[in-house]
Order: C-alpha cells, then structure tokens, then sequence
C-alpha cells in the first residue's frame, strides 16, 4: 500500500516556475511538498539545459527570485557570466543546479522527492485536494502545477488548450484567419533537445561523435550560413570551453508529429527519442563540418534516470527544453495585445480588471520569439533599443492567468499559464517564468494562511507580499529606470499599483537624483577610448593598445539605466573612460559607469 503525505501547498514539476514556487512557499512558512521527475530542479534553466537565459535582463527587472538567481550564479561562477552571445548571463548548468538544490536544503518545510510523475488528480467536491504518484499520494490545500507540459491539467479535465488560436477567437493581429500548412504541422512550437559540446583546443582530437539511428546530416546544410563558425559556435559559449548547443536554423529545434507529447505514454517516447536523436545527429554534423577540436562535453548532466530510459549521455540534457504546453483557461487569458506596446509607448498596458484593480504579479519583457523548423513566421514588432542593444518591451502578468476558470484548489505556474498561442512566445522565457513561479508559491502560502481559494485572495495582498519579501522582494510593475536597490522602489511600485491610469508610456518615472548605493568604478575594469554614436542607442568605444599602439572598437552596452541615460548624451568622437567587462564572444563591452574625458589609454582583456 503507498505511503500517504499531507502538507499546505504541493507543487508538481520541478522546473524553473516549480522550483520558484515550492522556495516561495516554504519561505512563507507553508509546509510544503516538491515533487520532480528529474534528479535537477530548474528546468530551463538548469535540467533542459538552456543555462543562456532570455529576458529580464536589465537592471531594473532583475528582482525577486530571478534576481536572486543571477547573483549566485555571479558569485559561485568563475569569470563570471560573460561568455556567448544570445544572452548576458551564460552559465555551467550544474551550477545553476546547485543554486537551486541549496535553497531547497535551507528550507525544513520543504519536502522534496525526486524521480516521480503524477498519475492522478483527487478531488473533493469540484476542488483539487491532492495527487497521486506511483509511490505515494499527497493530499494538500492547494496543489500547483508546475510541469513541463502541463500534465496536471489533462489528468484532472481541467479545461485547457492546446494549439493555434485564430484571429476570430481574440482578434490578435499576428494569429493566422484560419489553419494552414504551418498550424497543422505544428501546432506548437518546436522543443530542443539541448547538447552540451566541447571545444578541446587547438590540435586536440575529440571521440567521434557516432551517428544515430536516424542521422540526415541534409537537414542542417546551412545552419551557420550567415555566420563564421566562431560565431555560431559562441552564441551559446559556457565557461571551461562549453557549447551550449541550441540552434533554431537548421539546427536542433524539433517538432515534427509534436502532438505526439500530448498523446500515449508510447507516442511521447518516440517523439522524446526521435528528438534526441535529432539533436546528436546536429552535434555529429557539427563536428564533420568544424573538426574533431570539437565533441561532445563529459559529466555534465546525470546519466539516465528511472523515469527516462532515452538519456544518451551526459552531454545531453535531462529532457528537451519545452517551449509550451497545454495552456490553462483561466478566468483571464492573457493576448498578444497584453503584451505589445502601446501606440506611440515602449510599455504594454498594465492589466487592470472589471473593478479598475491592476492584477499584474510579475514582469517580463522579452521579444514575442516562435521556434519552428519551417522557419520564423511574421509577429507584431516588440523590440527596442535599449543601452546600445536591442531588448523586449516589457508587459505584466496578471493574477487571474494563474488561477482556473472554474476549479479550486488550482493554481499554475509554469509554459501553462492562461495564453494564447501567440503571445506565449513572449510569457514562455525562463525569468518571466521564475517570477510567476514565485508569484503562484506566495499565493499559495497566502491562501492557506488565510483559509481562502486562490480566486478569493486579493490580489493587492498578493503585490504587497511580493513587493515586501524579506529575501527576494519582486518587481510588478516594469519601470525601465527604477531598480531595486534605490530608496524609493517601493514608493513607485505603489504608486503606479494604485494609480495604473498614471503609468508612463515611456516606461521611465520621476527620479530624483540619488547616489548610487555601490561604485562601479571600486569593482570593475576601466577603459578609455574615443566614443563614437553609430546611430540611435548605437555605440561604440575605440581603445588602444599602449604596448602595440594597435587600435581595435567594441561595441558599448549597458543594462544600467544611469549609465543608458548618460551614452545617450554623449557627445560623438570625443574622450571617453567606461568601467565595465568585456565580452569577446559578442565582441561588446558591458558598461557599468561611465565619465567624459581619459585617464590615459587602458585595454584589459
């Protein structure tokens, strides 16, 4: 007979929004259950082995458990997090792993049991009171679903979707009239099986990589086309000379029969294993065309586990890196209207509800990105330039994405939010996850504290609990220049919950002046050159080399909103010193302060 476990919140998934939400609610004190099918919590951040995270990287919207994140990852990572080029922070996922295992240890409340699924939803009257897994059951006041594909919704027939949505349904311009070619071969975006290579050095020979079962290396002719093989190579560079190898053209995106994730537990292991083999036979035509210097990495992930027979090695990831799932249909979905700027603005609007309240509970403000192996389709524009680089216009989460239209005892967290098709694409990142992930555990906790359903919780002692954590205060409104660590965050937080008829268009409030609590120019190198402005929010610093008298440019980019301010007023082929750190892979230099004039030519690298 299997053991029966009781606790107040049980969280079923263990990636980047259920690892987020069971440390949330332990942290608040709920007795807390964490099942994972995986040995690693994360997801994509860690087991899916996506460690070059997308969004949210600006200083202003680097807050709560996201925030948190990036600073271990900071401080336990030697070098840093400056290796590739698709995102600021690139990282060994089994750092991020550790990260993740570490928060969990501290927490006694906190209950984590690894290697299970769910098999069953229970129920008591129209509420969901508990799971069972093979070996046990849980019975809990609230039960959130954090899996990857949104599994305890199809076991409990809580009403979900899955698929395209047309325009007919919520008038999004960039949904298609009707189904097509692209929508019924993929009705969602493609996943990836992520593969960790290795660059060996000059002269090294790697083992081969072998070919699997199904190996057309045609498939991938062209990958790289528009990019020299360094550059390719770096766009998911990790420390130690690790490759993360995620590439969407040609590369090892997979969908082909996807639906098959959602059908027998048979059909999902041909896909999973089909999609496995996909991304080795990309590894192998990587190392034909670019050379035995190259092969696969050792000892990165866990080999095999009980739940997942399809693991080739350790070089590839405990399980593909899911870009949607069955999505939840909750009391408000979430358009890709809620997360476009408005007209002549570089915000979305925030969410606010029947009774003028602003429901938003997490930030995010990447681009509207959409992964298929046919190729990019056409998606309203979302991007700007921000601190010499381009960046996602930010939108708002609001609460009642989280919670069913209809059952109780429910809350998600996870790719399986109440979205539309299409603006999941912008609501799937892992950050905007992590902090819906701890959106949903403080709700959580908040509910059993006061004996409530998640649609009976207010969602103003929601904000005010996420604004005032103790550990990991969290951001829910997106002010470009407003970052945590200044005195008046909470003041404009506030300000603009209370008021969201008053949120600026420009996504900047009004500061006043305030000395910033840490010197960059104590902390990192200094650099001086000739500043030259190549276009709007596009710079760039010319060094040179006192030894050799060489000359060599770099790109200049910040995430500091001060120092955005400041290159914006720069004055074009004059003297210029940056404190900062350089990034070859992306050939930039990541500006943290900056002043006129030069203390005399510097080039570290």
């Amino acid at each position: 007979m299997s053991s029966v476990l009781t606790a107040d919140v049980l969280v079923v998934g263990g990636g980047t929004g259920g690892t987020s939400a069971a440390v949330q609610a332990a942290r608040c004190g709920a007795k807390t259950i964490l099942v994972s099918e995986f040995p690693w919590l994360g997801g994509m951040l860690t087991s899916a082995g996506v460690s070059a995270p997308d969004g949210n990287e600006l200083a202003a919207f680097g807050t709560g458990l996201w925030g948190a994140f990036l600073r271990e990852l900071q401080q336990r990572q030697p070098g840093g997090l400056d290796w590739g080029w698709v995102s600021f922070f690139t990282y060994d996922p089994r750092i991020g792993a550790e990260i993740f295992a570490d928060w969990v240890k501290c927490l006694p409340n906190l209950h984590w049991i690894s290697g299970q699924i769910p098999q069953d939803v229970l129920w008591e009257a129209d509420r969901i009171a508990g799971v069972q897994f093979p070996d046990f059951t849980v019975w809990a006041k609230i039960t959130l679903d954090a899996t990857e594909l949104g599994d305890l919704l199809a076991l409990g027939e809580v009403s979900h979707r899955w698929g395209w949505e047309f325009q007919g349904e919520f008038g999004e311009p960039s949904a298609p009239i009707a189904p097509n070619d692209l929508t019924q071969q993929y009705p969602v975006q493609a996943p990836t099986w992520v593969a960790i290579m290795q660059d060996f050095g000059e002269g090294a020979v790697a083992p081969e990589i072998p070919a699997p079962p199904l190996d057309n290396p045609d498939r991938f002719t062209g990958a790289w086309d528009n990019y020299t093989p360094e550059q390719f190579l770096n766009y998911g560079r990790l420390p130690g000379g690790l490759l993360m190898i995620n590439w969407p053209i040609r590369g090892n995106d997979y969908g082909e029969k996807v639906d098959r994730l959602i059908g027998s537990e048979t059909s999902r292991q041909e896909f999973l294993q089909e999609s496995l083999w996909h991304s080795q036979s990309f590894a192998r035509f990587i190392q034909t065309q670019l050379g035995r210097r190259y092969g696969l990495a050792e000892n990165v992930f866990p080999i095999k586990n009980q739940q997942n027979s399809t693991l080739l090695n350790s070089s590839f990831a405990l399980h593909p890196y899911y870009r949607e799932s069955r999505r939840l249909q909750g009391v408000k979905t979430i358009r890709e209207q809620d997360i476009l700027p408005i007209t002549g603005g570089r915000v979305a609007k925030l969410p606010i509800n029947s009774e003028g309240i602003c429901e938003t509970i997490a930030i995010g403000n990447y681009a509207n990105d959409h992964h298929y192996p046919c190729g990019d389709i056409p998606l309203q524009p979302k991007s700007i330039r921000w601190g010499g680089r381009w960046t996602g216009t930010p939108f708002t989460i609001p609460y009642s994405a989280l919670i069913p239209a209809s059952t109780d005892g429910l809350l998600v967290c996870e790719k399986n939010i109440s979205v539309s098709h299409i603006a999941n694409g912008a609501t799937r990142l892992q950050p905007t996850v992590m902090n819906i992930g701890q959106a949903a555990g403080m709700a959580a906790a908040l509910c059993v504290g006061r004996g409530c359903q998640p649609r009976d919780l207010p969602v103003s002692v929601l904000q005010e609990a996420l604004l005032q954590d103790f550990e990991a205060s969290a951001a829910v409104i997106p002010l470009f220049n407003l970052t945590p660590n200044r005195s008046d965050w909470l003041y404009w937080q506030r300000y603009y919950l209370d008021r969201p008829s008053s949120y600026p268009a420009s996504g900047n409030c009004p500061l006043s002046v305030e000395k910033p609590s840490t010197d960059s120019r104590n902390t990192q190198s200094p650099f001086s050159g000739i500043f030259h402005r190549r276009g709007e929010q596009d710079y760039a610093l010319t060094l040179t080399d006192l030894t050799s008298n060489a000359r060599q440019t770099w790109q200049l980019v910040t995430l500091e909103p001060e120092t955005d301010q400041f290159l914006q007023s720069c004055e074009t082929e004059k003297p210029l010193t940056v404190w900062g750190r350089l990034n070859l892979a992306g050939a930039w230099l990541l500006v943290e302060a900056a002043e006129l004039g030069k203390s005399g030519f510097l080039q570290k690298s």
